[in-house]
């Protein structure tokens, strides 16, 4: 169950209850059961473009910007990416993380205690990664996911990338002092890149930032919603809706209580430097 097929389903069901039809209406009309347009709803299938184009003949859905975006969405939901061939060995919501990464126009990040996984090198996310399970290598399936994510950064038309870092991230050491200053001078060179931008969060802002911890805020094309995610000690969740909006009014007061880009990277300049001395 994908998020792509999630939204496609919840569409589909909120205009089918606006039609006033019931899911046994909705079967008879594709020549399926209600249990299969249920299971449609629910995303537990996806939708295959025909069925949909029927579905929203029989809602009355004439708009055609929005018949258009629905349609795109089911062709979208039967899309394989390179994500796809990671389904069997990770969870299901991480391989929809790279596919958001994917079509984001936007992605905003603000990271506690790690440099944001796109911007990663090599070595620091293998440190990372050992920290959080010290059985894992550079070449487990999760870390070779982790690495294939950040091509999208090469591409001709790669997302806008606004990221956060809390100050203590430029001092804590995964992998050593030498793993350290490599990724710092990293970041030094990604944000001299027209996509990225680079802020810190000083020792001296006046606000508790996050109690909560770091999160994600990924910037849909139509007709997909704004989408926030963030690690809890329970697993990785996705929030929408007004959940989004809380989040990106915390992180505009966050950003206000930022360096900014030219002081964060004089900051971040100067901590690889003293490195180099130590």
């Amino acid at each position: 169950m994908t998020l792509r097929a999630q939204w496609l389903g919840r569409q589909l069901r909120e205009l089918r209850e606006s039609a006033g039809l019931l899911l046994k209406d909705a079967g008879e009309h594709l020549g399926k059961d209600g249990t299969t347009v249920s299971r449609y709803e629910a995303g537990l299938i996806p939708a295959r473009p025909d069925d949909v184009r029927a579905l929203l003949d029989l809602y009355g859905v004439a708009d055609k910007a929005q018949r258009d975006a629905l349609l795109a969405l089911a062709k979208d939901v039967w899309q394989l990416g390179w994500w796809d061939n990671y389904t069997g060995n990770l969870a299901q919501n991480i391989v929809d993380y790279a596919w958001l990464e994917s079509r984001a126009r936007r992605i905003r990040s603000f990271e506690v205690s790690v440099v944001f996984g796109l911007l990663q090198t090599p070595a620091y996310m293998s440190a990372v990664i050992r920290g959080a399970d010290p059985t894992a290598t550079i070449s487990t399936s999760g870390a070779r996911f982790r690495l294939k994510r950040q091509e999208i950064l090469a591409t001709p038309d790669p997302p806008q990338i606004e990221a956060i870092i809390d100050e203590s991230v430029l001092y804590r050491a995964p992998g050593g002092p030498a793993v350290l200053e490599e990724q710092l001078r990293h970041l030094i060179k990604l944000a001299a890149y027209p996509n990225i931008e680079l802020r810190v969060l000083p020792f001296s802002a006046t606000t508790f930032a996050s109690p909560e911890g770091s999160f994600l805020i990924f910037e849909m094309p139509e007709p997909y919603p704004e989408i926030g995610y963030a690690d809890t000690p329970a697993g990785s969740i996705y929030i929408e809706a007004n959940g989004v909006q809380q989040l990106m009014l915390k992180y505009d007061r966050i950003r206000r209580d930022c360096l900014d880009s030219a002081e964060s990277i004089e900051l971040i300049r100067a901590t690889a430097d003293k490195l180099a001395r130590s």
